[in-house]
């Protein structure tokens, strides 16, 4: 053990550093409370590496890009997503199976771009040279951040659940709201029926999860709802940057549509459909202690 502490002075520090804290939040529930909640923040925040990077990315070369450039921002932005994705699998902060699935969505993502630009809902009004139509070849990377933060925080947080929905069940209501992005532009949108079917098969379902050192628990459907939210925001951000633009936001940034919260929200299930691949629900063994932050 002597050796260990010797060999590994970071991690003896961080551990004392750890037990001090600790030691401080259980002097008083309030304490307790703000640390937990500050490991949640910081928890989820390295879940959402992939996509925090490229939100910087964005943000940081819509400030700063040169007038002149030889190298055009979309092309940039590609680029850097790709060395974003080896990096975190070189430091294997994602497995290879995970990355596997998240290119699923990648690909998934791309047709749906290649189908919804087509028919203007909306535009990428900069030049690139990696792009396939009229898509951007980082915008596949946007959809991929999705993925690998769903696959990220159940690891991160030790997700297990109870009432989770037989799996087939889930992989059909997927399949509908897939095809439901494309035939609503033909046919009538059956968002309601999606929306009232995803609550019937998630409805009676929880997730449990640990922050800090305690077991919380939180309806699947909230849960999901949340994600939608930080994604709705995100994407606020992304057009603030003018990765993509939407018609309102032709002559001037506006606040993205509430009712976007909603599309979020259906492609949410689909991602946590596609990951289930690699991560199937586990569930809850009632008096398991809580894995360490």
């Amino acid at each position: 053990m002597t050796h260990r502490s010797q060999s590994l002075p970071l991690e003896t520090w961080g551990r004392r550093l750890m037990m001090r804290a600790e030691t401080w939040a259980d002097q008083s529930r309030a304490r307790r409370h703000a640390y937990e909640f500050l490991w949640f923040g910081l928890k989820q925040g390295w879940a959402c590496l992939f996509g925090g990077l490229m939100l910087a990315l964005i943000l940081g070369t819509f400030l700063l890009w040169p007038e002149g450039a030889p190298v055009s921002r979309y092309d940039f932005l590609a680029v850097g997503a790709v060395v974003i994705q080896a990096a975190m699998l070189a430091f294997r902060l994602e497995s290879w199976e995970e990355a596997r699935v998240i290119f699923l969505f990648h690909v998934a993502g791309t047709i749906m771009e290649l189908f919804k630009t087509a028919h203007g809902s909306w535009v990428y009004p900069e030049d690139s040279l990696l792009r396939i139509g009229a898509v951007p070849l980082f915008l596949g990377f946007m959809y991929a951040a999705v993925g690998s933060y769903i696959a990220r925080v159940q690891r991160i947080f030790h997700i297990r659940v109870r009432g989770y929905p037989p799996m087939w069940t889930t992989w059909v209501l997927a399949a509908a709201i897939y095809v439901n992005f494309f035939a609503h532009h033909w046919l009538p949108d059956v968002r309601i029926a999606l929306f009232v079917a995803t609550a019937l098969l998630f409805g009676r379902g929880w997730f449990y999860f640990t922050a800090d050192r305690r077991r919380r628990s939180m309806p699947l459907l909230l849960g999901y709802g949340l994600v939608a939210l930080f994604i709705w925001f995100a994407e606020n951000l992304g057009t603030l940057g003018r990765a993509w633009v939407y018609p309102g936001q032709a002559d001037g940034w506006e606040m993205v549509s509430l009712a976007k919260l909603g599309s979020w929200f259906l492609l949410m299930i689909i991602s946590v459909v596609l990951v289930s691949i690699v991560h199937k629900p586990e569930d809850e063994i009632s008096g398991s202690p809580a894995p360490r932050a």
